[in-house]
C-alpha cells in the first residue's frame, strides 16, 4: 500500500493532501470503508485522478467532495452500474436495502441506493485476495523440475491466497465479481466468478512461472508485467518461435550427448538438466535484435560455456573439439593459455532469426564465477560510448550466474549498484541464473540466508521471473518478456532458471556422496528434450518426420566437424581473443621508444586552460588561491604533480583520443589536488570540466567518482579499457591499501589476461602509497604483491632475440606481463602517462602514486624534462657531486619512491654529497638491467645498499636485490652478494598507528643509509 501510496502521490500536489483524509473518512464513517479496503479504494482513486470520467460518477462525486473538504452522507451514494447489475445477480434476500429511490443528477436520473455494505467488502476483498497473488503467489508456484524442493527458502507459507482467508465460503465460489482496475485476468471480461478468477490466479502465479514484481517503485512498469503475465491473450507464441526453439535445444542437447559419448570423464562442465538455456538465450536476442540491437556482449561462469560457444556464438565446432586433444599445441602466442571452458570469443555474423548482422562477444573468464561481471559491463559501457549509444538501443549485456554464485559473491551486489550510475550504466542486462539448486556439494538450505538465490536483484528494482527449466514453453515466453522488459524500460531483469545438475560438479564427480536424496530423483528423470519434443507432437505442433530430420542433420554436422577438428593439432590462439582490435597491430617494426614529450606553447596552453573557468561559475576562493599558484608556475616553466597530470591528460586528449579517470573521489582528488570538477558554490549541480573545454575536435574526457568500491569499479574500467586501444582509462583507488579488495580482478585479469587469453589492456592503476604516519591501512598500495606477479626471471639479465625492436628497453615492455613504476618527479609521471597511448601494444600500468609529494616544494619539474625530445626515464642517475667523481664514492644507494627525497636531506645534512650516489628506480618492472648495469660500472668502488621506507619484507627490496646481484654476477664483480638493506624491519602490519614509532624508524634506516 505505501509503494502505491506514494507512487500515485508523487505527482501530484492535491493527491498527497487527498489521500490521508480519504483514508481517515473510510476508517471512521463507514464499515464498508475499512483496513482491508485501503487497496480498492486507492485504485480507483487513482484511476479518478488521471480521468474523472473513467471511473462512475458516484466515485467521481465521493472524490470531488473530499477535495473540496466535503462530507458525502455515509450510507448514501450514488451506485455505480456494476453494483446495480450486481444487485440483479445476487440473491434478494441478502440484499437488505434494495433499491428504491431515483433522484437528478446533472440533468439525468441516477439511482440513489443505500450501500450493502456485505457487497462491496466482498468486492473489496476479491481486490485484495488478487493482490495477495501478484505479491505472493510466487512461494506457491511448482518450479523444482525434481519435485523435491520449494526453491523458497522461506518455510513460512502464505495464507492469504485462500479465499476463505477472506471468510468467503465454500458457496461464494460461484458468485460474480466485477474485477478490479489492478488487474489483467479477465481479458475481454470485466467480471468472473470467484472460482475462475482463484483458478486464473492460480495458474499465473502459481505453475511453473513465479513473478516477483510488487517491490517494484513504478506503477507503470508493475502494470506492463501484469499485463504480460495476467492477459490470456499475450501468452502465445507463434508456430515459427515453436520450431526454431524446438531446433535450438536438439542442438543443444545433442552437443552434450556428443561430448559425453567421446569424453566420458574428461572435464567440460556439461548444461545437461539445464539445457534449455540456449534456446532461452536465443529468444532473448531474437528479440532484442528485432528492435535494433547489434552487439551482444555475454560473460558466463564455466558450466554451459562450450554449448553457448557452439550455439550461441556459433563459434566453429571444430575449433572447439580441438580442445579436447590432449596433444593440442598452440601456435605460439600464449605463454600459458587456458582451459577450453574459460575461453572467451569474438563473432560476426549474420543472425538467421533477424537477417540481421550481429556482433557475438563472450568474455574469457576465470574460475571466480561471478567476477566477469563488472568486466562484462565496463566493455558495453564502451562499446556504447564509442558508438554514441546512449540509450543502449544497439549495444547490450547478458549476464550468466550459477544460483549459490549468484547469492554468495559480493560482487554480483557490487555490479548491480552500477546499474543505475551515469557513468556506469549499461541501460539494462538481461540475467540468466542456471539454477542447479546446488552449490558445487552445499545444499542451499545452508549456503544462503535468502528465500531466494535471486533477491541480491531487488536492489535495484528488477523484475525477477522464475520458471521451471523443464517447462520450455513458459521459459520461452519469460525469456522473451524479459527482453522486451530490457529493451522498453532499459533496466535489469533477471531470468532464474530451475533445473538441476545431471552429473557431479564436473562430469567426474561423484554426487551421490553428499546429494543421494537429489541424484537419486535425477537418475530417475526424463532429459527435457523428450518430454518437450513428445508434447509438441502430441499437439501435433511439429511432425516426427520433422524432428527426426532435425537430429539426424544436426548429428551429421557434429560428426563433420569432430572430423575436421583432427585435421589439425594446433590451435589458432587468435581466434579466441574477445577484443581483437582489428588493424591494431598491423605496424611493422622495428618500434623505438617513445618520445613523449610535447611543444612548450602547447603545455603553457593545456595547462592555462585546465584552471581557466568560466566566469559565470561561482569558484570557490580556495580554488581560486590554488588555480592562480599553478598559472605562475607555468609562467615560472614548472610543474607539480597535479599541473603534470593535467597536462598529460589534455595532451592526450588534444590529440583526438579519449581519457576515462574512476575511482573514489577522484573528481576532486582524494588529497585535494586534481579539482578536474569544478562546482559552483551558489547553484547545486551545477558543473564545469576545464579539460572537456579544450577545443572542438578534442577527444571526451569522462572523469567520475565512483561507488564505494574497488572490486566491481576496477573490473568495470578493465573491461572499458579492452574495448578501445587508443584510449587511456585510468582507475585510483582512495588509498592504495585499498586496491586489495579487487585483488581478485588484479590476480586473475590484469596480470595475466594477456598469458592466459591473449587479450592486452593498457589500464592504468594509480595507488596512492608512501609511508607518513597514517597507520597501516593508509601507507601501503602493498607493492611487493605486484611485483611478485610480474613475469620477469630474477636470474636472467635479458637480450634482444629475434624481435622487431632494436632498444631493450621496448623489447622488455613488449615482453612483460605489466609495467610497474613509483615515479618520484612530475616529469617523469607526466611521460609515463603519455608513453601509454604511444606504445605499438598495450600494457597494465601500475603506478605508486604520491601523497606528501604532491605538494613537497622539491617535488617539482621544469619545461626542459616535458617539452619536445624527451621521454620516460627509467632511472634516475645520481646528478650531485658524487657522479663528478665516481671513483670516489664509497657508498652507491638505490631506492624508488618517496624515500629518495628523505635520503637525499640527510645526506645533505650530514655533508656526505660526495661520498654517496643515490640512484632513482623509477621503472622496477621491467627491470632496467642495463641501465642498473652502467650505474654499477661507474661506481665500481662503491658498496652496493638499497634503501626503502617500507618493512624489509615488503616493497621493492625482496625484487630488486636478486636482480641486481644478477647484474653483479653478470659483471663478475664480488659485490653481488654483498648487498645491504636500510629500511624498516620486517614485520606483519604494513605500518605502525603511532607517528612517534614512525618517525623513530624513519630515523633509524635513514641513519643506515648514510653508513659508510
Amino acid at each position: 500500500m505505501e509503494r502505491l501510496l506514494s507512487s500515485v502521490s508523487r505527482p501530484r500536489l492535491a493527491s498527497i493532501r487527498c489521500i490521508p483524509q480519504l483514508t481517515v473518512l473510510a476508517r471512521t464513517t463507514h464499515k464498508l470503508f475499512n483496513g482491508s479496503s485501503d487497496n480498492y479504494i486507492e485504485s480507483m482513486y487513482e484511476q479518478w485522478s488521471k480521468d474523472p470520467k473513467s471511473v462512475h460518477k458516484s466515485w467521481d462525486l465521493y472524490f470531488r467532495n473530499q477535495n473540496q473538504q466535503k462530507i458525502s452522507t455515509p450510507d448514501l451514494f450514488l451506485c455505480s452500474p456494476g453494483f446495480s447489475q450486481y444487485d440483479k445477480v445476487i440473491n434478494s434476500s441478502e440484499n437488505q436495502f434494495p433499491l428504491s429511490n431515483q433522484i437528478q443528477t446533472d440533468g439525468s436520473r441516477k439511482t440513489l441506493i443505500k450501500f450493502n455494505s456485505k457487497l462491496v467488502d466482498d468486492h473489496v476483498a476479491v481486490a485484495s485476495l488478487i493482490r495477495s497473488f501478484q505479491v505472493r503467489g510466487h512461494k506457491l508456484a511448482k518450479l523444482d523440475p525434481l519435485e523435491i524442493s520449494t526453491i523458497d527458502l522461506d518455510s513460512e507459507r502464505p495464507t492469504d491466497l485462500s479465499y476463505k482467508f477472506y471468510r468467503f465460503t465454500e458457496a461464494d465460489l460461484d458468485r460474480t465479481f466485477f474485477l478490479p482496475p489492478g488487474t489483467y485476468i479477465g481479458g475481454e471480461e470485466n467480471q468472473l466468478p470467484l472460482r475462475e478468477i482463484i483458478r486464473r490466479l492460480e495458474n499465473i502465479y502459481c505453475q511453473t512461472v513465479a513473478v516477483e514484481y510488487m517491490h517494484i517503485n513504478s506503477h507503470e512498469k508493475c502494470n506492463w508485467i501484469r499485463q504480460r503475465f495476467e492477459d490470456p491473450s499475450k501468452k502465445v507464441l507463434e508456430i515459427q518461435e515453436i520450431e526454431r526453439a524446438a531446433r535450438r535445444l536438439i542442438h543443444a542437447s545433442k552437443f552434450e550427448e556428443f561430448l559425453k559419448k567421446k569424453w566420458t570423464t574428461e572435464k567440460r562442465f556439461g548444461l545437461e538438466g539445464c539445457e534449455v538455456l540456449i534456446p532461452a538465450m536465443k529468444m532473448v536476442i531474437d528479440t532484442v535484435a528485432s528492435t535494433g540491437v547489434d552487439t551482444v556482449i555475454m560473460g558466463m561462469p564455466h558450466r554451459g560455456r562450450l554449448n553457448v560457444l557452439s550455439n550461441v556464438t556459433k563459434k566453429a565446432l571444430d575449433e572447439i573439439l580441438r580442445l579436447f586433444n590432449e596433444k593440442i599445441a598452440t601456435d605460439g602466442e600464449p605463454e600459458t593459455g587456458d582451459v577450453k571452458y574459460h575461453l572467451g570469443t569474438y563473432i560476426e555474423r549474420l543472425y538467421s532469426a533477424t537477417n540481421s548482422k550481429i556482433k557475438f562477444i563472450l568474455l574469457a573468464n576465470p574460475s571466480h564465477l561471478e567476477a566477469v561481471n563488472p568486466v562484462v559491463q565496463g566493455r558495453t559501457r564502451a562499446e556504447q560510448f564509442y558508438r554514441n549509444d546512449k540509450q543502449g538501443d544497439k549495444v547490450m549485456s547478458i549476464l550468466l550466474h550459477g544460483d549459490a554464485a549468484f547469492a554468495g559473491q559480493g560482487v554480483v551486489f557490487e555490479t548491480f549498484h552500477l546499474t543505475h550510475l551515469p557513468d556506469y550504466t549499461t541501460h539494462g542486462t538481461v540475467h540468466i541464473i542456471c539454477n542447479n539448486q546446488i552449490g558445487f556439494t552445499t545444499d542451499p538450505r545452508v549456503a544462503r540466508s535468502s528465500p531466494y538465490c535471486t533477491d541480491v536483484a531487488r536492489v535495484v528494482n528488477a523484475p525477477i521471473f522464475h520458471v521451471n527449466a523443464d517447462d520450455v514453453d513458459s521459459v520461452l515466453y519469460v525469456a522473451k518478456v524479459a527482453a522486451e522488459w530490457r529493451c522498453k524500460f532499459k533496466t535489469d531483469v533477471v531470468i532464474d532458471l530451475v533445473g538441476y545438475r545431471r552429473h557431479g560438479h564436473n562430469e567426474a564427480d561423484e554426487p551421490m556422496f553428499t546429494q543421494p536424496h537429489m541424484y537419486g530423483k535425477i537418475k530417475e528423470q526424463t532429459p527435457v528434450l523428450k518430454k518437450w519434443i513428445d508434447k509438441l507432437l502430441k499437439s501435433n505442433i511439429i511432425k516426427q518426420e520433422w524432428y527426426e530430420a532435425e537430429v539426424t542433420k544436426y548429428e551429421k554436422f557434429i560428426d563433420t566437424a569432430w572430423t575436421n577438428s583432427k585435421n589439425s593439432a594446433v590451435v589458432k590462439i587468435k581466434s579466441w581473443i574477445d577484443a581483437p582490435w582489428k588493424g591494431f597491430f598491423n605496424k611493422h617494426g622495428p618500434f623505438p621508444y617513445p618520445k613523449t614529450g610535447i611543444s612548450e606553447d602547447k603545455v603553457k596552453n593545456i595547462g592555462i586552460k585546465a584552471y581557466e573557468p568560466p566566469k559565470d561559475l561561482n569558484l570557490h576562493r580556495g580554488l581560486k588561491r590554488i588555480f592562480d599558484n599553478r598559472i605562475k608556475m607555468l609562467e615560472e616553466r614548472q610543474i607539480d604533480w597535479a599541473l603534470a597530470e593535467s597536462i598529460a591528460i589534455g595532451s592526450i586528449l588534444d590529440s583526438g583520443h579519449h581519457v576515462r579517470l574512476s575511482g573514489q573521489d577522484v573528481e576532486r582528488g582524494t588529497f585535494s589536488h586534481r579539482h578536474h570538477v569544478l562546482h559552483d558554490q551558489e547553484k547545486d549541480l551545477v558543473t564545469y570540466i576545464p579539460l572537456n573545454n579544450l577545443h572542438q575536435t578534442q577527444g571526451n574526457y569522462t572523469i567520475c567518482n565512483s561507488s564505494l568500491s574497488e572490486f566491481a569499479v576496477l573490473g568495470f574500467e578493465l573491461g572499458y579499457s579492452t574495448s578501445n586501444p587508443y584510449s587511456l582509462v585510468i582507475w585510483e583507488a582512495q588509498f592504495g591499501d585499498f586496491a586489495n579488495t579487487a585483488q581478485c580482478i588484479i590476480d586473475q585479469f590484469i596480470s595475466s589476461g594477456q598469458a592466459k587469453w591473449v587479450r592486452q589492456s593498457g589500464i592504468v592503476l594509480l595507488l596512492p602509497h608512501g609511508y607518513e604516519g597514517q597507520g597501516p591501512e593508509h601507507s601501503s598500495a602493498r607493492l611487493e604483491r605486484f611485483l611478485q606477479m610480474s613475469a620477469e626471471d630474477e636470474d636472467h639479465v635479458p637480450e634482444i632475440k629475434n624481435s622487431v625492436y632494436n632498444d631493450l628497453s621496448m623489447y622488455q615492455l613488449d615482453q612483460t606481463n605489466w609495467i610497474i613504476t613509483n615515479v618520484t618527479t612530475p616529469a617523469n609521471f607526466f611521460h609515463i602517462l603519455r608513453r601509454q597511448t604511444a606504445l605499438p601494444f598495450r600494457k597494465p600500468l601500475i603506478i605508486m602514486s604520491p601523497k606528501s609529494l604532491l605538494r613537497l616544494p622539491e617535488c617539482r619539474s621544469s619545461f626542459d624534462e616535458i617539452i619536445d625530445g624527451t621521454s620516460f626515464k627509467r632511472i634516475y642517475s645520481e646528478d650531485g657531486v658524487a657522479s663528478t667523481n665516481p671513483d670516489q664514492v664509497n657508498k652507491l644507494i638505490f631506492c624508488s619512491g618517496k624515500t629518495y627525497y628523505d635520503l637525499i636531506n640527510t645526506r645533505t645534512e650530514e655533508k656526505l654529497g660526495s661520498q654517496i650516489a643515490i640512484v632513482r628506480i623509477e621503472q622496477l618492472c621491467p627491470f632496467p638491467f642495463d641501465s642498473i648495469r652502467m650505474e654499477l660500472e661507474k661506481y665500481k668502488n662503491a658498496k652496493v645498499c638499497f634503501a626503502q621506507e617500507e618493512h624489509k619484507n615488503m616493497g621493492s627490496y625482496s625484487f630488486c636485490k636478486p636482480r641486481l646481484a644478477s647484474v653483479l654476477r653478470e659483471m663478475n664483480d664480488k659485490r653481488a652478494n654483498e648487498i645491504n638493506y636500510a629500511g624498516r624491519d620486517a614485520a606483519a602490519a604494513t605500518a605502525t598507528g603511532l607517528k612517534s614509532i614512525d618517525k623513530s624508524e624513519k630515523k633509524k634506516y635513514m641513519h643506515e643509509a648514510m653508513e659508510i
